[in-house]
């Protein structure tokens, strides 16, 4: 008998399917309480993009050339 084959979703495919949803489909409640988890996302994101800056920002500190 053959085993289920595992699918990877690719980098990025939820988002992509999240912002095709017919939004029509859920009620105001729902709504606001899907702002809220993509609020929090926007600020876990953004969150990552600071540290990524400030360790590339360490990064350039340490090996640049003194002028």
């Amino acid at each position: 008998m053959d085993e289920p084959v595992d699918v990877r979703v690719g980098r990025g495919q939820r988002l992509l399917e999240a912002i095709r949803e017919d939004l029509e489909l859920y009620g105001v409640a729902e709504l606001e309480e899907r702002i809220e988890v993509l609020q929090g996302e926007i600020a876990r994101v953004q969150a990552q993009i600071d540290r990524k800056r400030s360790g590339r920002a360490a990064a350039d500190a340490l090996f640049s050339r003194p002028s």
